[in-house]
């Protein structure tokens, strides 16, 4: 008799147990504060790449700057990383020169694309059909035209 005492205690401890231990599992994902199914920034507040090379290397990135602050467009420090700075003057250039580069915010869209594939036929250099997207020809004749200073 005893025995079978022990046995219904551990088996009402148990249900105990698993109930309170249920209920306290379904009060924490309750408890969860309903501004967090929201996002934490909205699409509108994400911000550019912080360095677009578009594929060249330091040492190329750094002939850019280099031609970008010699012509005048002031790109800041020739550190190789194609940021906001270097993209804001990559753009005062194409636009000067009649490139069409649109707005001078340092954002590599496709009007900066499209401006830079056309300087990059003019000068020689094999961009394909100024169509606004970086592609592998676009990508190697800015490689190309980077290879020396200007």
């Amino acid at each position: 008799m005893r025995s079978s005492l022990a046995r219904v205690f551990v088996a009402a401890t148990a249900v105990v147990g698993i109930a309170v231990g249920g209920l306290a599992g379904a009060s924490a994902s309750v408890a969860v504060p309903r501004q967090a199914a929201h996002p934490a920034v909205s699409s509108g507040q994400f911000a550019p790449l912080a360095v677009n090379n578009l594929g060249l290397d330091t040492a190329r990135a750094k002939n850019w700057q280099s031609c970008l602050n010699a012509w005048g467009f002031n790109a800041g420090a020739e550190d190789g990383q194609l940021g906001t700075n270097s993209w804001k003057a990559a753009q005062r250039m194409l636009n000067a020169w009649g490139y069409n580069a649109g707005t001078e915010d340092g954002i590599v869209g496709p009007n900066t694309i499209r401006a830079l594939q056309k300087f990059l036929n003019n000068v020689g250099e094999n961009a394909g059909t100024p169509d606004g997207i970086a592609g592998p020809q676009t990508r190697a004749a800015f490689w190309n035209y980077n290879a020396t200073g200007c």
